[in-house]
């Protein structure tokens, strides 16, 4: 039986205006799962992420980690979730607090009472795991956009989570950027962490995530397989999304029924195809 590491019950947040920033959310996440969060700005996607985390409480519902009911007015259940349950915001800048990589890096596991000793191992380690080896006394203040995100990965990293969240990690990167993005979330993803990455990205969404989750002013509108998300016409339309190029591609070719996710799948299937239909002499 897959293991529901993280689980949602009709969660609901306000940020104190007239539309509630979460309604009546639920959802179950299992282990070793790779979900995209898709939705418009407003949608909720940063709320229910800092939920999840435990920075923001509920005003109703429960979150549920690994199967125990969190009380995020409880400084335990704070920290369990904050361990378990690790964040990386869009903007670096708003998480990178100390002078040098590994000063900021050690500082989560320093907040959760571990020595100096292990916090810089736990620190070196995941600088490694990031390709910031040699970085360790740089400030991070001067360090490239690319950078600057995978130190705050790292940072996450430390402390050992279970599951990542990622609020639009491609935010302000480059092409190359965004690629390496990719390489390292499928590194991490093979080390056994569950990952949710909220995204504008459909393309990147239809070709890495196991489910997409659709979101729109505070609720849960779809939460299916992405190749059967996009051929959800009415659904897109009312949540602002377009379908991938990759799908669309696939469609006019005649594929939607099965349709290929990578590059490399798309060109296996027409070098196939174009081999079953060749003229016999």
């Amino acid at each position: 039986m897959e293991q529901i590491i993280l689980q949602l019950e009709d969660l609901c947040y306000s940020y104190g205006g007239d539309a509630p920033a979460l309604e009546g959310l639920s959802l179950k996440v299992r282990a070793g799962e790779r979900i995209a969060v898709l939705g418009g700005n407003g949608a909720g996607k940063s709320t229910l992420f800092l939920c999840c985390n435990g920075v923001l409480h509920p005003q109703k519902g429960r979150v549920i980690y690994e199967g125990q009911p969190m009380d995020c007015h409880k400084r335990r259940d704070r920290l369990a979730l904050g361990q378990g349950v690790g964040i990386v915001f869009q903007q670096p800048d708003e998480q990178i607090i100390a002078p040098t990589v590994l000063g900021d890096v050690a500082f989560g596991p320093l907040n959760l009472g571990f020595s100096q000793e292990e916090a810089r191992k736990r620190a070196e380690d995941a600088l490694f795991q990031l390709g910031l080896e040699g970085f360790e006394e740089r400030a991070p203040q001067y360090l490239s956009g690319g950078e600057k995100k995978r130190v705050t990965i790292a940072g996450v990293l430390a402390m050992e989570p279970k599951v990542l969240l990622l609020d639009e990690p491609a935010a302000a990167l480059d092409p190359q950027g965004a690629w390496e993005l990719e390489g390292l979330l499928e590194k991490l993803h093979q080390k056994g962490l569950t990952l949710m990455v909220a995204t504008h990205d459909v393309d990147f969404a239809y070709g890495w995530a196991d489910r997409c989750l659709v979101m729109e002013k505070g609720r849960l509108l779809a939460d299916l397989p992405p190749w059967e998300l996009f051929k959800q016409e009415e659904l897109l339309e009312q949540a602002h999304l377009r379908p991938p190029f990759l799908f669309r591609t696939a469609r006019a070719l005649g594929m939607e029924e099965h349709p290929p996710r990578t590059i490399e799948e798309l060109e296996q299937r027409i070098k196939g195809e174009k081999q079953w239909n060749r003229p016999h002499c």
